[in-house]
């Protein structure tokens, strides 16, 4: 096939052999199975996105960190080079976290490295040697469907005790490979203690999950790993080989919205009296 643009720089610098066929093409990054070294792989190349795609990224941005604090400024402005760093970060993220979690033991694809904009990676495949189907293309029967969610819960916490919540996870970035599932698509990523919705993020995940292979195995719906997870994570108790049973116990105390209106009320007087104090000593100077 004709080489597409992106990919003629790895080309001329030996990195890339031979482009074989498109994978996938989204929104964020088109996709192509590629011969690399002999050895088949994917190459993910990403594409610059519009400034309202920046601006539904911000809540996955919050808490991460950039290289220096001119880039931070420039982030923070919104200006051109502000958002040529925003673009850059949000590629990098990806492949910082693929090597992370494969040091983690998270099944996902091996990176390769990452030249001119473009991730390296294993190409997931099914037992043919085909590309590997997602999640949601496939019929499980009731075992496969409770091996998987245990295996997805499982690589949830190695993510989740690394720092790292997935952010967008579902049937649609899950692949199925001969050995089990395999989590794709890590740009989004979110940092656990920087986000201020990582536990929103986090069960949202758990739920996509949950609701999918529960097709399978009904039981599944009334389990809350996600909520317990997270507890633990709060705790510093979460641990990769932390025994998780899916139950959880639900806060139902309701709050005492007079007690809160009150405590409100009270600082706000302490400040009144406060600032009547500081009035009159500048009076009195």
């Amino acid at each position: 096939m004709k080489i597409p643009p992106g990919l003629q720089p790895l080309v001329d610098d030996g990195l890339v052999d031979d482009v074989l066929r498109p994978l996938k093409s989204g929104k964020e990054a088109a996709v192509y199975v590629v011969r690399s070294g002999g050895e088949v792989i994917c190459a993910k190349v990403y594409k610059d996105m519009a400034h309202r795609s920046f601006q539904a990224r911000v809540q996955y941005q919050e808490g991460r960190k950039v290289r220096g604090s001119r880039q931070a400024r420039a982030i923070g402005k919104a200006s051109k080079f502000g958002k040529r760093e925003q673009e850059t970060a949000w590629k990098n993220t990806e492949v910082d976290a693929l090597y992370q979690l494969v040091d983690a033991g998270v099944r996902v694809p091996r990176p390769h490295g990452y030249h001119h904009g473009v991730l390296l990676m294993s190409l997931v495949t099914d037992a043919e040697g085909h590309s590997a189907p997602r999640l949601g293309e496939v019929e499980l029967d009731h075992a496969q469907a409770l091996r998987f969610h245990d295996e997805l819960m499982r690589d949830v916490v190695r993510m989740l005790c690394i720092g790292l919540i997935h952010g967008d996870l579902s049937e649609y970035n899950v692949l199925v490979a001969p050995e089990g599932p395999v989590i794709i698509d890590f740009p989004q990523v979110v940092s656990a203690a920087g986000n201020n919705a990582a536990r929103t993020m986090l069960l949202r995940d758990v739920h996509n999950l949950r609701a999918s292979l529960g097709r399978f195995a009904p039981e599944l719906m009334a389990t809350h790993f996600g909520e317990e997870m997270w507890l633990l994570y709060e705790r510093g108790e979460l641990r990769p080989d932390s025994v998780l049973t899916g139950r959880f116990t639900f806060d139902e105390a309701s709050a005492d919205v007079d007690a809160v209106m009150m405590s409100i009320e009270d600082a706000r007087q302490e400040n009144i009296i406060r600032q009547q104090g500081r009035e009159e000593a500048n009076e009195r100077d």
